[in-house]
């Protein structure tokens, strides 16, 4: 089978440290003393972790890694006869491993498709454990179900877990353009709290109003930003309940004389600088930083059955035939410039 996999060193793009081969691997096999399904993909979406591994920014590297995280396919075997009935169900795969349902953090050792020993989801066939395959919801596309996962699980949590977020607050999404970011203005918008949204650039932030349903947005480069989106909270409520940040850097102290005292950011990621500063005011006012990371397998379930009952549809921000478009993908990611999820659909052949 054809996949993508991770080889040290990048001789002729000074973009990324490493390189990414599409190479020919053996198809991989079930082992009859596990509980494992064989998919077929179909589609896979791209995420920054992807560029953040290439550039050599990512911990605990392994070279000949097959990456990728999200993914969606067929079941074609099972390597226990009593689930067999799976063969031909569509489904998609949770991306994180070891993190069954406590709600604080994992329960175990912690790890993400797409570096080794873990499979990853460019490819056109991965072997992965039964418990870990979910029905995918019947009105997304194949596009749609592959972009889904480790965004979506990453705003849910972020969103929910850690935010608390509820009908009528007022929520500031950072970085808007993103997967994570466009999953959390989805889910925000979709029980009716109010969502304000930045990014550098404009056209994004004009998408994110007038089709996703966001109350306003802010250029984070303009002078005193934070004075400019107080101006856009409504009178009967002008103050954030809670931001949703995958920036760092300066966030608490950007944001906190606009959040309500005891107000929440919850942090899924620091692309801006990785730390925070954290004023003695914050501590005052009683607003909370919390990290918060991709979830749990039982919060993968639960945000699914929200997509579903919603309706809710991941962002597309572009569709490729082939796992052979994946340098031209990486190079869009790399300067930032898409809005919504980046997806590949295998050509696929008999097995």
């Amino acid at each position: 089978m054809k996949a993508l996999v991770l080889q040290k060193g990048a001789k002729d793009n000074d973009k990324f440290k490493h390189s990414i081969v599409l190479s020919e691997v053996p198809i991989p096999t079930l082992n009859p003393d596990n509980d494992d399904v064989l998919i077929k993909l179909q589609a896979a979406a791209f995420n920054h972790r992807d560029v953040w591994i290439r550039k050599g920014l990512y911990p605990g590297l392994q070279f000949d890694s097959v990456l990728g995280s999200d993914g969606v396919g067929i079941v074609q075997a099972t390597s226990r006869a009593e689930f067999s009935y799976l063969a031909g169900q569509q489904v998609v795969i949770n991306p994180g491993f070891g993190w069954e349902k406590d709600p604080k953090g994992p329960e175990n050792k912690y790890a993400i498709l797409g570096l080794l020993p873990l499979p990853g989801t460019f490819a056109e066939y991965i072997v992965i454990p039964r418990a870990e395959i979910f029905p995918v919801p019947e009105h997304l596309s194949i596009a749609e179900a592959a972009a889904l996962p480790l965004a979506g699980l990453t705003a849910f949590r972020a969103t929910f877990t850690k935010a608390n977020v509820q009908p009528g607050d007022n929520v500031l999404i950072t970085g808007i353009g993103g997967g994570v970011a466009l999953a959390a203005l989805n889910f925000v918008s979709s029980i009716g709290a109010n969502a304000y949204v930045t990014s550098s650039d404009e056209s994004k932030i004009k998408k994110a109003i007038e089709k996703l349903g966001a109350k306003g947005g802010i250029n984070y480069k303009e002078d005193e930003w934070p004075k400019k989106l107080k101006a856009l909270l409504p009178n009967d409520r002008p103050f954030l309940d809670s931001v949703i940040d995958g920036a760092g850097g300066e966030i608490v102290s950007q944001t906190m004389k606009v959040l309500r005292p005891g107000g929440i950011i919850s942090c899924y990621g620091m692309t801006s600088v990785p730390s925070i500063v954290y004023p003695m005011f914050a501590v005052l006012q009683n607003i909370e930083f919390r990290g918060s990371t991709m979830g749990s397998r039982e919060e993968f379930g639960r945000m699914l059955n929200f997509v579903k009952e919603r309706k809710i549809k991941p962002v597309i921000g572009g569709i490729w035939q082939g796992l052979e478009n994946a340098p031209e993908i990486f190079e869009i990611m790399s300067k930032g410039k898409q809005f919504g999820k980046l997806v590949i659909e295998n050509k696929l052949s008999k097995l």
